[in-house]
């Protein structure tokens, strides 16, 4: 492998496939770019990170992912501005939350210096995979895997830390229709709900495919003790208004720490807009909307930034949100939050880490 005067070991491949990808259509996830990293934990310690043309990996059957799961994830982009430079957008929470994660799976923590000098260059080689002009951009995907070889139930002694990166478009581009969960539960007290844990999202796919079929798009979880309290959507954490004020759930052991949540949040204090961090009943949405105080309700994430709710369904009642003219949050926040992304407007929280070329 050529080597960097970097802490990485660098293959480049033969031959970009960039050609080979339609940009205008793009489907999320299923095109991915033409490097990736992997670090290995072996013998107690993180081994030297390798940047390799993005291909197949071969794992025996008995490594420990496949049975115990011990694999954890993140989900982050890189954005091009008018101006051709690319920015990271908080970086280091997503490297804060992946250790958090892994802490609680039993996996050792990354390396920082590994972490960020791997993304940094991997994305410097893949530069023009970053395309420009809104709703554009790198998504990128850091995760680890147990690769002990072993079927006892234990820990892995063994771990492999990859980043892969795929180029994509808006994720949700139409408003969603919810259900509210009655009898499911994404995550308990004590458990892992807070980590970006595989399973997780596993566990959420049966409820979610039976809400489908009832003709909704995604479910908003409750609490797992007495179904009352609303906590997230199956991939975004959740905001409601209810006249002028935000509503949204505290994180906990039960919920996701979003990155997005974070800056949402801040920039809706910016602008002045009250917030109310604190447990949400359904209830109490419920009466809003009954009394026409609800006024909107979005879902917040790195893939699909924010998405607008256009209906709910609990207990057998169904309602719709009303059609906001003007003075909506959800797109004031969203508009607010994307210029920022793109380097439009002056980043007053030192949100963006550039990428040289």
């Amino acid at each position: 492998m050529e080597s960097t005067a970097t802490i990485l070991n660098i293959k480049k491949a033969d031959q970009s496939r960039i050609n080979q990808v339609d940009f205008n259509n793009l489907a999320f996830g299923k095109n991915y770019s033409d490097h990736m990293m992997y670090c290995d934990y072996v013998n107690g310690e993180w081994q030297t990170p390798q940047i390799v043309p993005y291909g197949p990996m071969e794992f025996a059957p008995s490594v420990k992912v496949f049975h115990y799961g011990q694999a954890v994830f993140e989900g982050m982009k890189a954005f091009k501005d008018d101006n051709g430079l690319v920015n990271l957008f908080r970086p280091e929470k997503n490297f804060e939350r992946i250790n958090k994660s892994s802490l609680r799976l039993a996996i050792p923590e990354f390396p920082e210096e590994y972490f960020m000098e791997g993304l940094k260059k991997l994305i410097q080689l893949d530069y023009d995979w970053v395309k420009p002009g809104q709703g554009n951009s790198l998504y990128i995907r850091p995760f680890v895997i147990a690769t002990e070889e072993g079927v006892a139930a234990a820990p892995s002694d063994s771990y492999r830390f990859m980043i892969i990166t795929c180029p994509s478009q808006a994720y949700y581009n139409k408003p969603v229709r919810v259900l509210f969960a009655e009898k499911y539960s994404r995550s308990a007290n004590g458990g892992v709900g807070y980590a970006k844990a595989a399973g997780n999202y596993g566990a959420q796919f049966y409820p979610t495919n039976l809400a489908r079929q009832k003709g909704y798009d995604q479910i908003i979880w409750t609490d797992a003790n007495e179904h009352k309290f609303l906590e997230e959507a199956g991939t975004m954490n959740i905001f409601f208004r209810i006249g002028d004020k935000l509503l949204t759930a505290p994180t906990s052991d039960r919920i996701l720490d979003g990155v997005t949540r974070k800056s949402i949040i801040q920039l809706a204090q910016d602008l002045g807009i009250e917030i109310e961090v604190a447990p949400v009943e359904v209830e109490r949405i419920k009466e809003a909307a009954r009394k026409g105080e609800l006024k909107e309700i979005f879902g917040t994430g790195t893939a699909a930034t924010v998405a607008k709710v256009i209906a709910f369904e609990h207990g057998g009642d169904e309602f719709s949100l009303p059609e906001m003219n003007e003075n909506e949050y959800s797109s004031l926040l969203k508009k607010t939050l994307q210029d920022i992304q793109y380097n439009r407007i002056e980043d007053k929280h030192n949100w963006l880490v550039p990428v040289e070329r």
